[in-house]
């Protein structure tokens, strides 16, 4: 008895030692893609507090350089960019004073006329998802492509996957023959959460 609750201390401990706050960033519009010239909010998020984060990015021309110097405008723990461009594509994150980082999020810029909106964060395996070709005003007929291999073509422009798996996740994109074609964006397929019971494994441990 003692020896089963000694080691259930030990392993609650172990699991409370690693909890940490971490915060998550969002964007809005939630898109991988976004047309030159629309308004980006990024935001860090958190279970109690977001103060003292800010939002940092590395782009082709800039490496982890923070919102409110050269690129955006800082508040709190949001970043807005006004008018976006190509040049503002690449990969954002939240980051702490004392270096935690967050998730981070690839943004693609472009100037063209087709983007594949899709997943910014990491698809939960078994949920639904669908991929929109579009331009600026409405959704396009358009084939959908997955690793370089056409999927399948939609004549109303949006393509759902039903109960994705691990093998769903690669780079996809859309190609519209009156418009042109999308960048890529990879796709993340995410395993199912684990959750503890922590009264469930007190009980059996004192049995």
């Amino acid at each position: 008895m003692e020896r089963a609750s000694l080691q259930w201390l030990l392993s609650l401990t172990s699991l409370l030692c690693c909890t940490t706050n971490q915060a998550s960033l969002s964007v809005s519009p939630s898109s991988s893609q976004l047309f030159e010239g629309q308004f980006v909010s990024l935001s860090c998020e958190e279970d109690d507090s977001s103060a003292g984060r800010t939002l940092r990015r590395n782009t082709t021309r800039e490496t982890r350089t923070e919102c409110g110097g050269k690129w955006g405008k800082s508040t709190g723990s949001m970043c807005n960019l006004s008018h976006i461009v190509p040049m503002d594509s690449g990969v954002y994150w939240c980051q702490s004073r004392e270096g935690a980082t967050s998730n981070s999020i690839n943004i693609t810029v472009t100037g063209g006329s087709v983007i594949l909106q899709s997943p910014v964060l990491p698809v939960m395996e078994g949920d639904d998802v669908t991929l929109h070709c579009k331009t600026k005003t409405s959704n396009l007929p358009a084939d959908f492509y997955k690793d370089g291999s056409l999927i399948r073509t939609e004549p109303a422009g949006h393509m759902t996957i039903h109960h994705v798996s691990m093998s769903d996740e690669g780079l996809y994109k859309c190609h519209s023959s009156s418009h042109g074609e999308s960048p890529p964006s990879w796709i993340t397929v995410t395993g199912e959460e684990l959750t503890f019971d922590f009264t469930t494994y007190f009980i059996h441990m004192s049995i």
